[in-house]
């Protein structure tokens, strides 16, 4: 996951202490670190994230005079980016190996109950026993491969949304310099859509 205070750290742009935007990228950081350490969807990471970033540049801005106002609409980005498309499919032929093989495992467990229903009746009781077992062992081996399946899958997910992530912040901040704009706000319940910079976002986005 990428260290956002190390990056900062090393910007262009120098924080000063006891500013509002040393205060800013200071909570910025935090915000990330908590986030980063709960166990979320990649959507929700997204959000929350973004969330934060909005957060923070209305807080460095909230004593301006005559701000300038845009929104972003977080939802389009996962759904719409071509950064956000292409980490889906890159994930999808990374693990298509490993589910085609659950997806075996799983029919196969389901035909020997499926004739173990069957046979039942007319098997001896120690057959039964025997493949009883076999089909339990089986079972919870899919499990156990499911579950890591499904960790592995969850990683890299939150790591390509963390990659987009700080793609959009990027875009955002460039965005907000050349057109001026005080403060960016994301998934608001109404705006004007004079205001919605997400078309530009995307835009950055597909560069």
């Amino acid at each position: 996951m990428p260290n956002l205070m190390t990056r900062n750290s090393h910007s262009s742009s120098r924080w000063v202490p006891g500013s509002d935007k040393g205060i800013a990228i200071f909570v910025l950081v935090r915000v990330t670190e908590i986030i980063l350490s709960q166990h979320i969807t990649p959507a929700q990471l997204l959000q929350r994230m973004l969330l934060g970033v909005a957060c923070v540049f209305s807080m460095a801005q909230a004593q301006a005079q005559d701000s300038r106002i845009a929104i972003f609409d977080s939802q389009r980005v996962i759904r719409e980016s071509v950064p956000a498309k292409a980490a889906e499919a890159k994930l999808k032929v990374e693990f298509s190996k490993r589910r085609e093989e659950l997806e075996g495992l799983a029919k196969k467990i389901k035909a020997m109950a499926e004739k173990l229903d069957k046979d039942a009746p007319v098997l001896p009781e120690t057959d039964r026993i025997k493949r009883q077992r076999e089909i339990t062992e089986l079972d919870q081996d899919f499990n156990r491969k499911q579950r890591i399946y499904n960790e592995d899958l969850n990683q890299r997910q939150n790591e390509e949304i963390a990659s987009l992530v700080e793609r959009a912040q990027r875009a955002i901040k460039q965005i907000a310099e050349a057109e001026k704009i005080d403060v960016v706000l994301q998934d608001v319940v109404y705006s004007n859509p004079r205001i919605d910079i997400t078309d530009k976002v995307l835009k950055a986005l597909s560069k």
